[in-house]
């Protein structure tokens, strides 16, 4: 039996930074998917191993499945049921295994998502031989969520072949979970965050698992659905950044102006809760949809502001911007900031001839763009051989 998931990465519409005092924020799918594919061998196959196959970076990892039980004895018997913690013994005996593979020094990263894969695998499926290949469209590291929607997309397939949740085999095509279904693998998901990120806030996770939009303040997470379509340019900067030493600038800036910050920070607020209105309010026809869009380039250009105010651009950020309002687009940056990736709201009625310019000029400076449309489908399941 084999089955694939595809699970979609995570952007910030509004609330970046300011989320983190106490500021309302709203979070997106968008339709750019990690994919996984599990099977499990026949006894023809005559092979007793599990494989994990990064397809995109071209790197396989492999491991005796008794060499694995022998590592991870005491884990075989968890409940996919009930998701659990990883306890810091098991950690060290998942890093061994993973030690047991050189990871080329470019992809030293990598090492907490074998871990992660590891650590799902065997708490939901036991000690079975299997064969796990990864792929995505997100980029890594650039606060798309990758890391969420690989966990996503990993619980999701490791779950819909395994007793604790019911599907239709028989079904051709991408098929969803249930609601129960879908907070089990949500929770899975957020196991396997915390072996990556070690105290993520569950966001992304949410978000790639049951897709559309979230509104999100001091932890509380409320899911909203999207009365419009939403189409947005995504550019990658390819600018690395330092979320921790960002969050921390932005809090020090805070204790050195507090009054001024804080009104910024109300200001963002603002902002998120009437975003969320306007995109969750329905709209009957085109002129409708402009003048949302309209509304909403308004929003984006006044948080941009904000952040800068926050001191978390960057000149390649300025540069994506410089380069958007050329063709009276408004754009600002997504996640952390200091580089990364930038937001470009592409109306409903603009020409794809502007769209290629854009385009065009961005990665003349060296930029990645991806194309995407926002709060779609959350994470989907499919048997066999259809897609």
């Amino acid at each position: 039996m084999e089955v694939r998931a595809r699970a979609p990465g995570k952007i910030i519409i509004a609330g970046e930074h300011a989320v983190v005092h106490g500021s309302t924020a709203v979070a997106a799918s968008v339709d750019l998917y990690t994919c996984v594919s599990l099977r499990f061998p026949t006894p023809s196959d005559n092979d007793d191993s599990l494989k994990f196959h990064l397809k995109d970076l071209d790197l396989e990892f492999s491991w005796p499945i008794e060499r694995v039980k022998e590592a991870l004895s005491e884990l075989g018997s968890c409940a996919p049921s009930s998701p659990t913690s990883c306890s810091l013994g098991t950690m060290k005996a998942i890093a061994a295994l993973v030690e047991e593979h050189t990871i080329p020094e470019a992809n030293i990263g990598l090492a907490a998502g074998v871990s992660a894969f590891l650590w799902l695998y065997i708490s939901i499926q036991g000690y079975k031989p299997g064969n796990v290949v990864i792929t995505s469209e997100l980029p890594l590291g650039s606060g798309l969520g990758s890391s969420a929607s690989f966990c996503v997309a990993l619980a999701g397939a490791l779950l819909a072949l395994s007793d604790s949740v019911s599907l239709d085999l028989s079904h051709e095509g991408w098929l969803m979970f249930g609601e129960s279904e879908l907070e089990l693998v949500n929770k899975w998901a957020f196991e396997g965050e915390k072996i990556l990120h070690g105290k993520p806030s569950g966001i992304d996770n949410t978000v790639s698992t049951y897709g559309n939009m979230i509104k999100f303040k001091l932890g509380d997470l409320t899911r909203i659905n999207a009365g419009m379509p939403l189409k947005m340019l995504i550019t990658n900067t390819k600018v690395g950044r330092n979320t921790k030493a960002l969050v921390a600038s932005v809090s020090e800036r805070t204790v050195r102006h507090p009054n001024a910050m804080a009104s910024v920070f109300s200001a963002v607020d603002s902002i998120s809760n009437e975003l969320a209105t306007i995109i969750q309010s329905p709209a009957s026809d085109d002129f409708a949809i402009t003048e949302k869009e309209e509304k909403l380039e308004e929003l984006m250009e006044m948080n941009q502001g904000l952040l800068q105010c926050m001191g978390v651009s960057h000149s390649s950020i300025e540069t994506v911007l410089r380069t958007t309002l050329k063709y009276k687009l408004a754009s600002k940056l997504t996640g952390a900031g200091g580089g990364g990736c930038v937001l470009t709201l592409l109306p409903t009625l603009l020409s794809e001839t502007i769209v290629g310019r854009v385009i065009s000029e961005l990665e003349a400076c060296g930029f990645q763009c991806l194309l995407a449309g926002i709060g779609g489908k959350g994470v989907q399941i499919c048997f066999g051989g259809s897609s």
